[in-house]
């Protein structure tokens, strides 16, 4: 998909300096920067690239003004970064831009869904599923019985939706994401044998939620995991069943909640971080990475380690963890002059 400088600058309403027939279909740090790429100045440690690049098409701030031969059309703007990233969003969204039925999907009875639609070769759609307008459901993916998806809602390649599922306006499931399998649910009999508890509850998905590629979401045994409104999870996650996560809460990639926790609303959460089951984390709790949680926090408290401490208690600990042996060296030291004077 090939763009003049001229359509870019009508995008970004901008000015052009130089050819505006110049054509691009590709983008490119300015550093790097090759025939036909488009590429973008706003910090002023760059601009020594801009006498040397090699893109078509570099967006620069209205104030930049030469001073040697560039060989690169400019479009001035007010903010490069900020239209750099506007331009980006723009791709992405003509990048995705799908719609129709391709050909061997399968779509079951009752089904019911908005326009719009793109379905990708191989998917599976099933009874009685309602699908919003401006859905994208990319090649592979799975959809069971009952499930509930709202408007503009992208399901990438490999997703896999379990029954009862319930996903609002504007979610993005990347792929490998498993939304609604079986939480971990087993007890034992006398014998120390397992059976399996049934999990007939489900999975809430509110709206602008984002769950990132390899992400398990499980089931509630009753009732529903409910992940709110604006929560971004990153790749590799677990959550469990009966889990709550409140709205505008970020998690990183390896972080694992067991059963039954509730996570209050804009908490941070690191990567691997293990947090145990049927505990509340309060709102706007920050919980840095590796640590271990196994016991609740209230509201706005920022910890580390494990098991978790106050992040300023674990700093203080960690200078003297790192100072140990030679604490202990001047300790076997003063033992030692204490026997010889007694």
């Amino acid at each position: 998909m090939k763009f003049t400088a001229e359509q870019i600058a009508g995008i970004l309403e901008g000015e052009v300096v130089g050819n505006p027939n110049e054509e691009v279909y590709k983008l490119s740090k300015i550093e790097e920067g090759s025939k036909g790429s488009l590429t973008f100045l706003a910090n002023p440690k760059y601009q020594q690239y801009i006498y040397s690049t090699q893109a078509s098409i570099t967006i620069v701030n209205n104030t930049f003004e030469p001073e040697e031969e560039i060989s690169t059309t400019l479009i001035k703007v007010e903010d490069a970064y900020k239209s750099f990233s506007k331009l980006l969003e723009y791709y992405n969204q003509v990048k995705l831009m799908k719609s129709g039925i391709e050909d061997h999907t399968m779509i079951s009875e009752n089904v019911k869904y908005g326009e719009d639609l793109y379905l990708g070769s191989f998917s599976y759609i099933g009874k009685n599923v309602v699908i919003g307008k401006n859905v994208k459901i990319y090649p592979n993916t799975f959809v069971g019985d009952n499930v509930i998806i709202g408007d503009n809602v992208i399901l990438f390649s490999g997703v896999r939706i379990y029954s009862e599922t319930e996903i609002g306006n504007n979610c993005i499931i990347h792929s490998g994401c498993i939304v609604g399998s079986d939480g971990f649910g087993f007890v034992p009999n006398e014998e120390g044998v397992y059976s399996k508890v049934p999990q007939i509850g489900n999975v809430i998905l509110e709206e602008d939620v984002e769950i990132g590629a390899g992400t398990t979401i499980d089931r509630a045994t009753l009732g529903s995991t409910v992940i709110k409104k604006g929560v971004k999870l990153d790749n590799q996650i677990q959550i469990a069943h009966n889990v709550v996560i409140g709205e505008n809460t970020v998690i990183a990639s390896q972080t694992g909640i067991a059963g039954s926790t509730k996570i209050g609303k804009n908490c941070i959460i690191g990567g691997q971080v293990g947090i145990v089951g049927h505990i509340t984390i309060g709102d706007g709790v920050r919980i840095q990475a590796q640590s271990g949680v196994g016991k609740s926090i209230p509201d706005g408290e920022a910890v580390q380690g494990t098991p978790a401490l106050g992040y300023s208690d674990f700093n203080k600990s960690y200078v003297h963890f790192k100072n140990l042996p030679k604490i202990v060296s001047e300790i076997d030291e003063l033992k030692q002059q204490y026997k010889e004077h007694n």
